[in-house]
């Protein structure tokens, strides 16, 4: 799974899940360039990938429509071509049941996953289309397969990525693009610490907060832990690859039997 002349952007990409994504593709010689909200995170994610070349940073905000299609250009300008999106932006609010969801956070919680997206793979098409290669990977989550109570803007919104993807691939497939969902289960550096509803409605998240919300994602796995960022990297890794080309429209979830 040799990426040696391929080059990467990982939007989101400057801590947790999306910080291992860019180590790994590097790691197997892919040039990166990671997305971040705040400079400083920024740094600190170039210092702890280590120096080298083949690294960069655009701070960029990809729920914007314009940084999300500059951080594209800026890919192609520092390395010639982009070969690889990684989508790694998006992001849940704290559980509530659909009668006490309120429509600023439906529309919130689905411009924040979705918007990115359709911004960022939208505009590298206009790379990927003509050189008749690419891969698109989108990291949605298992409550894109088995949703939550609690979740309903959050699990319409990875359904939503779930179904993009697989019409994606089918559009850019005569084109040699691949187009696939990764699905993590809770990853242990960003655990869900939301408070728990305490009202009435009577699903699983039901009077839980902290450990005891770890545990109940814990406790639906085979594996009995949380899943590891670099697991989920993993995944990406064979999904950017050569080994993986015969993989396109796919939902892989990576959360350690949970569905």
């Amino acid at each position: 799974m040799d990426l040696t002349g391929r080059t990467a952007l990982i939007t989101g990409g400057t801590r947790g899940t999306g910080l291992a994504i860019a180590h790994t593709l590097h790691a197997h010689g892919a040039r990166v360039l990671i997305t971040g909200r705040s400079r400083d995170s920024g740094r600190t994610a170039l210092a702890r990938l280590g120096p080298g070349d083949g690294i960069a940073l655009c701070v960029a905000d990809a729920t914007d429509r314009a940084d999300a299609e500059r951080a594209v250009d800026e890919t192609v300008e520092r390395y010639g071509h982009l070969d690889i999106v990684v989508n790694n932006v998006g992001g849940a609010p704290a559980p509530t049941p659909v009668t006490e969801t309120t429509d600023e956070t439906w529309h919130h919680t689905l411009a924040r996953n979705l918007d990115p997206v359709l911004y960022t793979t939208r505009h590298a098409l206009t790379h990927l289309i003509p050189q008749r290669f690419g891969r698109v990977i989108t990291i949605s989550s298992v409550e894109g397969r088995d949703p939550d109570p609690g979740l309903c803007a959050y699990a319409a919104a990875q359904h939503a990525l779930i179904g993009f993807t697989r019409v994606l691939a089918k559009e850019t497939g005569p084109y040699g693009i691949t187009a696939n969902c990764v699905c993590p289960g809770a990853v242990e550096t960003a655990p869900p610490t939301g408070q728990a509803s305490h009202s009435s409605h009577p699903g699983r998240f039901e009077h839980l907060a902290g450990p005891g919300l770890v545990r109940h994602f814990t406790d639906r796995t085979a594996t009995g832990r949380l899943t590891r960022p670099e697991e989920v990297a993993a995944a990406v890794l064979l999904l950017a690859s050569r080994t993986g080309s015969g993989i396109t429209g796919a939902c892989i979830p990576v959360d350690g039997g949970a569905t």
